[in-house]
């Protein structure tokens, strides 16, 4: 069985990097992602966080169904997720110790769906920095987060959840005048590569 995988947990943290894997993953999915983290950051703790649910797909887990998923029932399921999303933030916040200004959510796929929709959804402010990889909000954002650096990381060869998806949630933000970066990865698919950690440390 997976559960939340622990990747760094140093003493006295200065940080907090919680990661959330997409749809049919598990924590596991991210480990190696958490491992680069962990190398450019020693002194932050370091969570790969499994959603709550089993996947419908037969394997790993998920936020929210996707089956038979559209666009005008898709932002109910992340309304009914979401308070357990937040719940995971706020628990390993409370464990650490380390407050909102001091934390950095990153999430691939559904997992950067339900980080982006918490700064529409949540009035408090959840993070300092939030980096999408591969991933939308569940419609086009409507105020600017609060206090939250958002970075989109995408590849043009993405056939799960299109890239300009993306863009055109950056340039929504860009409008409202939040600090937002968009990053396209030409050739890469719904995926991680080297270019895609480059682009993630430079933003960290």
């Amino acid at each position: 069985m997976s559960t939340t995988l622990l990747i760094q947990a140093p003493h006295s943290p200065t940080h907090l990097f919680l990661l959330f894997h997409g749809v049919g993953a598990t924590p596991q999915s991210l480990a190696f992602l958490g491992g680069v983290l962990a190398t450019s950051f020693p002194s932050a703790t370091i969570v790969s966080v499994q959603a709550p649910d089993a996947s419908d797909f037969g394997q790993g887990y998920q936020w929210f169904s996707v089956q038979g998923v559209t666009e005008e029932n898709r932002i109910e399921r992340i309304e009914a997720a979401m308070p357990a999303f937040v719940d995971s933030v706020k628990y390993w916040q409370q464990k650490t110790a380390l407050s909102a200004a001091k934390t950095t959510l990153l999430g691939f796929s559904q997992g950067a769906i339900m980080a982006l929709s918490s700064t529409q959804m949540v009035d408090e402010k959840l993070a300092e920095k939030i980096v999408s990889l591969s991933g939308r909000f569940a419609l086009l954002p409507k105020r600017e987060p609060v206090n939250t650096q958002i970075h989109f990381i995408h590849g043009d060869q993405d056939k799960v959840i299109d890239y300009r998806l993306s863009k055109s949630a950056y340039d929504a933000l860009i409008g409202y005048g939040a600090k937002a970066t968009y990053d396209l990865i030409p050739g890469l698919a719904h995926t991680v590569n080297q270019a895609v950690l480059d682009r993630l440390l430079g933003h960290l």
